[in-house]
């Protein structure tokens, strides 16, 4: 088995087991363009636990007003890249529960069904004409465009659609409108668009990018293939992050195993169903019970039941079964960050994704302080899954946002100081490096203060936002002291015990 099929097996293992999802921590806004509004103060106490509103948050219904924090800075300071990962929107389940009916969704689009967008008919226009694109020949066969009356297995839905058509338009307003990072004319080489091989990843970007770019044209766009849901490019080969991932699947099989309010709800379902309860487990009910919860269905009940009378006491899952099994992973979610193994295996999955990041970065500031034109592009899109993104949240320190809910966002911008003018001496002492800056923002919360690499740093300093040289820090060697290496090849090579 190839090394980036192995990853893609492990992953798709770790997603069956994934962790509840949390928004990130809620921020006190102001209206004045002032400090406090790039660097606003975060309420650091959690409500209590509520499994089923967690569920609703994960949902992230598109009809639900949201206001982001993107594209806000100090006066004067210079927006000179954006890169983003999104995960892919809402999808048809991966999983079915045996001798149940699968979900009655249609995967089709129409402008006259809700959700819609006022973008979405000329979105679905657009994508007939895809050929015009430039594509890697493996993403080529791939349908741009939901088609299905029935939704196949993981499939994007409509919703899923209108979910990025809406997260393109809300950064277009950030950054384009605001702050001019791409022009109507924009050249090919400012823009990078990458996704994994699965057409709810590509569609997801592709709708992302309509509502997005100033004017989509498709002679102008070019979307890569990364093999590995890690997005690791030719950086996959990392034995120490296996091992690692495999103790953690360990540590959560006996989390869950310990749990007996768990075990007896899978009892239940299984009885309700008349099914064994180890297949039950392995079918992961939830994925397609979060299915049911966020189209607003009624939850699955056992297909033997006749259609024509309502099915007796106890034929159907239910709403409390639901809610026992999203609980326990809102436990076990606090037992991983104790436990930190899946803080190591993060640190080594993430890092080939943040690597490439930084040296992008890195490129475009001293290209900015040369006057030299850059290669690296103002605006770079990964379209990606919940076990890309997870890994990448917790990397960065930032394990606290909960995992990934459908058409998460998270952004990271460079930021030029207006003193950098000043300072053109400094510039040639090698000093420029003082003058740029980075924020990270997820789901539209600025977060850049809680991660990992800017908790210490005196964001009311005379410099309010975070300087990119810790980033580029972390990145090169900081992120690895919790693995006891000074770099990533190191890393990958020792005995985890």
């Amino acid at each position: 088995m190839s090394v980036a099929a192995r990853i893609n097996q492990l992953t798709v293992i770790l997603l069956s087991v994934h962790l509840i999802p949390t928004n990130p921590v809620a921020e006190q806004r102001s209206l004045g363009k002032s400090r406090k509004r790039v660097n606003p103060v975060l309420h650091t106490d959690p409500p209590a636990p509520d499994p089923i509103r967690d569920s609703h948050q994960y949902c992230n219904y598109p009809n639900i007003s949201e206001h982001g924090w993107e594209g806000h800075s100090p006066a004067d300071y210079r927006l000179l890249s954006v890169q983003v990962m999104i995960r892919h929107g809402d999808r048809f389940p991966l999983y079915s529960i045996p001798k149940t009916r699968k979900p009655a969704i249609d995967c089709t689009l129409s402008e006259k069904r809700e959700p819609s967008h006022p973008l979405l008919a000329a979105f679905i226009s657009h994508m007939a004409l895809g050929g015009r694109g430039h594509w890697d020949a493996s993403l080529g066969s791939l349908a741009r465009l939901p088609s299905h009356s029935t939704c196949e297995m993981g499939e994007l839905t409509q919703t899923g659609v209108v979910q990025h058509l809406k997260n393109g338009d809300h950064l277009r307003q950030a950054y384009i409108k605001r702050h001019n990072l791409l022009a109507a004319d924009w050249s090919p080489r400012q823009l990078w668009v990458e996704t994994t091989g699965k057409s709810r990843t590509l569609q997801s970007g592709l709708a992302f990018l309509f509502g997005f770019l100033p004017h989509f044209d498709w002679s102008r766009l070019t979307v890569r293939q990364q093999w590995s849901t890690l997005f690791c490019g030719s950086s996959c080969d990392c034995p120490t992050r296996n091992r690692y991932l495999d103790q953690e699947q360990r540590r959560q099989y006996h989390q869950r195993t310990a749990d007996t309010e768990l075990e007896r709800t899978y009892v239940t379902m299984a009885k309700t169903l008349g099914v064994a309860t180890k297949t039950l487990r392995a079918a992961n009910p939830v994925d397609a019970l979060l299915c049911h919860f966020c189209h607003g269905l009624p939850f699955p009940c056992s297909s033997t039941q006749s259609t024509s009378n309502a099915p007796d006491e106890g034929a159907c899952l239910t709403l409390q079964h639901f809610a026992v099994i999203r609980r326990q992973q809102k436990d076990d979610e606090l037992e991983r960050r104790k436990a930190g193994l899946y803080r190591r295996y993060a640190v080594l999955a993430a890092h080939p994704y943040l690597n490439r990041t930084a040296a992008r970065l890195e490129k475009i500031a001293r290209g900015s302080q040369t006057r030299k034109v850059t290669e690296e592009a103002a605006f770079a899109l990964a379209s990606a899954h919940d076990v890309t993104m997870a890994p990448l949240l917790s990397a960065l320190g930032l394990e606290g946002a909960g995992f990934p809910r459908f058409a998460a966002r998270l952004v990271f911008e460079l930021w030029n100081s207006p003193e950098a003018k000043e300072r053109k001496n400094d510039r040639k002492r090698g000093k420029w490096l003082d003058d740029m800056f980075i924020r990270v923002l997820y789901n539209g919360e600025d977060l850049t203060f809680d991660t990992a690499f800017c908790r210490d740093h005196n964001r009311h300093s005379a410099q309010p936002l975070c300087p990119l040289g810790n980033f580029l820090s972390f990145v090169r060697k900081d992120m690895f002291n919790i693995v006891n290496a000074t770099s990533y090849q190191q890393a990958c090579r020792q005995i985890v015990l």
